[in-house]
């Protein structure tokens, strides 16, 4: 019984030991201005279309679902479509950023207008990775929200 005890316990011991990279509180104000750069690129980039620097940013894994449900990948994010024909701005409203270890979580959201001029706003959530020392997103969740009315 004491030797069966024995094997059971090494997996958890060398499991409970391993741990991530130690960040300094350095590399995590360096990281959460990049994923924040990051973030306002992407915003950016609905009106511009220049997506040339998503391909960096987005891991080649990355997984999202968009405001109508579907799923879509990196190479749908990255896919050039020139400067938009619906919209005039997309405006970043805010973003906090999370830290986890290695793992980030971005909250933000952002009002559009369009060339009709109907507004709106999206809220979402991306989750970013730390590999081989560089940040990627690797998920986001986007949803259709109300335009909040400053009062």
């Amino acid at each position: 019984m004491k030797s069966t005890y024995s094997l059971l316990l090494v997996p958890y011991l060398l499991v409970a030991n391993v741990q991530a990279d130690t960040l300094t509180a350095d590399e995590y104000v360096k990281a959460e201005k990049y994923i924040i750069e990051c973030a306002t690129d992407w915003a950016e980039s609905v009106v511009t279309g220049d997506k040339s620097r998503r391909k960096v940013y987005f891991a080649d894994d990355f997984v999202g679902t968009g405001t109508d449900g579907d799923r879509y990948d990196k190479s749908a994010v990255i896919r050039e479509t020139g400067p938009s024909d619906v919209y005039v701005s997309n405006t970043i409203n805010s973003i906090e950023v999370k830290f986890y270890g290695e793992t980030a979580i971005a909250y933000g959201d952002e009002t559009w207008v369009k060339k009709d001029g109907s507004s709106g706003r999206w809220v979402w959530t991306d989750i970013w990775l730390r590999r081989d020392g560089n940040w990627q997103i690797v998920a986001a969740q986007d949803v259709d929200a109300p335009v909040k009315i400053e009062q």
